[in-house]
């Protein structure tokens, strides 16, 4: 799948951004006719644990998911999102099946 990746505030490392590839690529293993995805990356203000914020967002034919997700590390909030997007997913999937 052909991801933009935007890190904001920050520069992203190659290994981060491969494994936010590897994550996102996973995801077309549910659905196969994913067109095209992007990924903001945002480092929150303050002094908080959990400021590395991982934004998504899935272009599929008609629609678009979009999953957002605050954790303590960038690959923590990586996998919840890749969750979130992959329930997503097969939702979206069962209602083009039913219809």
């Amino acid at each position: 799948m052909k991801l933009q990746m935007h890190s904001i505030h920050f520069d992203a490392d190659q290994k981060l951004v491969d494994f936010i590839q590897k994550k996102a690529d996973k995801l077309e293993t549910f659905y196969d006719r994913i067109i095209d995805g992007e990924v903001f990356m945002r480092l929150d203000k303050g002094d908080a644990k959990d400021n590395k914020v991982i934004e998504i967002k899935v272009n599929i034919p008609g629609n678009q998911l979009f999953a957002k997700v605050q954790s303590s590390s960038f690959e923590a909030a990586t996998d919840e999102a890749a969750e979130a997007l992959r329930r997503q997913l097969k939702k979206y999937k069962e209602k083009l099946t039913e219809h």
